[in-house]
Order: C-alpha cells, then sequence, then structure tokens
C-alpha cells in the first residue's frame, strides 16, 4: 500500500495506491473558454480501481470530475457556459473567466507516521491566477491537494484553497440563487458522478433521501452511494465541509435525479464578499470508498479526522473573508 506520484510535466500529475490510478489531476486544461477553463481531478478511483467521476457530459460540458467551480464571481463566471441573468434565464454572455495555473509549488509523498517506510500521503500544491474571458486579474489562489490512504476500502482527498483578491474592490461569489433562482445554489467543490449512479442514493447524518429531499439544507456532510456498470459492486462518495469555512454547515446542491452529484455551496442562498487585497480560504475532504451507503457514518468520521489533523500547505488563512 504505497502511494507514489506520476507527473506529465506542463499537463497533469496522477496518484497511484500501487498499480491503481487513484485520480489523474490535470492542472493545464485545453478546455475552450467557453467551458471557463480550469484543473480537474479525472478520473478518480476506488482502492478497487472503480471509476467514480465522469469527465465532460453532453448534458453540461463543463462538469468536469471534481472541479472547483464559480459560476458567479461579480459579473464573471468561473463555471462555464451561459449564465443565469434573473427574468431571462441562462444567457451565454463573454464572461467565461479561466483558472491559470502558475507554478507547482510542492510535490510529496511522506509516510503514514513518523518511522514508516511507506508512502501514505501524497501533497500537490501550486499557485493559480484567476483570469476573467476580458483579461481582469481577479484573484490569485493557493491550492493544496493531498491523497491519504484510510484503510483497505477507502482513501481520502482534502483540497484546500486559499484566493487573494488582487483588484481594487470587493468581489461578491454567489450562484444563481443569490441571483434569483431558487434552489439552484451551485458553486464550489463540485463532484459529478457516473451515468450509472443515476438514482443514486444520497445520505446524511438524518438518514438517506434523493437530491429533491435534500438540496438546499444544511450538513457538515453528505454521501453519495451509487452502484457500477459492468461489476456487482456499489460505490460511495463523502464529502465534508471544514468547520472553519465561510457559512459553515453549508447549504448542499446535491442530486441524484437525471444525473448523480455533490457540491458543499457555501454560496448557495448568501454572497461571500472578499475586499480588496483580502484572502478567502476553505477546506474540504472527501472519502472515496468500496462500500455502500450504511459506511456513509463512518467513512465521514475518518475524513473528519483527516480534516482535524489540518494537513498540507496553506491552511492558516481558513475561514478569514468578509463574508456579507
Amino acid at each position: 500500500m504505497t502511494l507514489s506520484i506520476v507527473h506529465e510535466l506542463g499537463t497533469a500529475l496522477a496518484v497511484r495506491d500501487d498499480d491503481v490510478e487513484l485520480f489523474r489531476y490535470t492542472y493545464e486544461p485545453d478546455s475552450p473558454q467557453l467551458e471557463s477553463p480550469k484543473p480537474f481531478l479525472h478520473p478518480i478511483r476506488t482502492r478497487a480501481g472503480r471509476t467514480v467521476s465522469l469527465f465532460r457530459p453532453w448534458d453540461h460540458v463543463w462538469h468536469k470530475g471534481i472541479a472547483w467551480s464559480l459560476p458567479v464571481v461579480g459579473e464573471e463566471n468561473f463555471w462555464g457556459g451561459p449564465t443565469y441573468i434573473h427574468g431571462r434565464f441562462y444567457v451565454q454572455l463573454d464572461n467565461d473567466g479561466a483558472q491559470r495555473h502558475e507554478a507547482i509549488t510542492r510535490l510529496s509523498v511522506d509516510p503514514a507516521a513518523e518511522g514508516s517506510a511507506e508512502g501514505r500521503v501524497a501533497r500537490v500544491a501550486h499557485d493559480l491566477e484567476w483570469i476573467s474571458q476580458g483579461g481582469v486579474r481577479m484573484f490569485t489562489e493557493r491550492r493544496t491537494i493531498t491523497a491519504r490512504i484510510v484503510d483497505e476500502a477507502c482513501w481520502a482527498l482534502t483540497f484546500e484553497t486559499e484566493m487573494t483578491n488582487v483588484t481594487a474592490e470587493p468581489i461578491a461569489i454567489g450562484s444563481p440563487t443569490t441571483k434569483g433562482r431558487e434552489n439552484a445554489g451551485y458553486g464550489g467543490l463540485f463532484w459529478r458522478g457516473p451515468r450509472s449512479f443515476t438514482g443514486g442514493v444520497l445520505v446524511t447524518a438524518d438518514g438517506t433521501g434523493s437530491g429533491d429531499d435534500v438540496r438546499g439544507q444544511r450538513h457538515e456532510w453528505m454521501g453519495f452511494a451509487g452502484r457500477h456498470d459492468d461489476v456487482d459492486a456499489s460505490s460511495l462518495i463523502v464529502m465534508v465541509d471544514a468547520a472553519e469555512n465561510p457559512h459553515h454547515p453549508p447549504q448542499w446542491f446535491a442530486r441524484s435525479e437525471e444525473f448523480a452529484c455533490l457540491n458543499p455551496a457555501p454560496f448557495f442562498s448568501e454572497e461571500v464578499v472578499v475586499p480588496a487585497g483580502e484572502t478567502v480560504a476553505f477546506r474540504y475532504g472527501v472519502g472515496i470508498a468500496d462500500a455502500d451507503a450504511d459506511a456513509a457514518g463512518a467513512v465521514a468520521t475518518a475524513v473528519r479526522s483527516v480534516l482535524a489533523a489540518r494537513e498540507g500547505a496553506g491552511t492558516a488563512a481558513a475561514g478569514r473573508t468578509g463574508a456579507a
């Protein structure tokens, strides 16, 4: 059980668990401007090698595995595609911005504990710039992604970001709901699941349900259990919001009908306003397990422990913001 990192210089890197590629992180995508080019994780796999992500589905081509996607950044769109305009619905504007990779700042594989020879924790950190379609530099970002083996059936991904407003004005980050569309507060760390997961089970600490049941509810964590084609197996994704994140516990944008997705959405119904020169930070844990819905609570507990360890670079400012 040894993790390793394979780096395709200038394009992507992959974290491997012995002979299983747990994920590929494309940090220099070749996406068209319409899709708001952004780094993404896909494919994402369980320790048994089962794929639990979907890339560029025909219904929403800007959905890409797991990505940090923001549809309302001031007047700009860093999600992709059309922008919600109240009274007009979705309108395609020339406002699809891009998250541009600047430099890798850390690549490491570390033992799980002092004195251990096994590589059990893989880390990558890089710097990015957020550039509007009109060429305005809006944010600089330091992003850290960590993979850790939890047990034989589960591994944990952490995603940490610090975004600094480099403009001369405050920037409000919101969602279609903050712009007037009811119960459509998507934006943030967004996971799109495989087609076979459609109709799967959403899990919270309060029980199970569908997207219609839980969308817009506030929870510390939420899971999605889905079944695979080709093999008689289920996999489980559990996303956990760090306690210091703005607007914790978040409202969730989640679906099981039409397609599978999970998104702890800190901007669901309230904007987060980042003053000029200031930094806002978010941290998330994602448990990826060869398991079904019954294991969601245990996976959430394990991922919460990983978040509590505050691993990786760039966590000092977590939660600091001029939240509205």
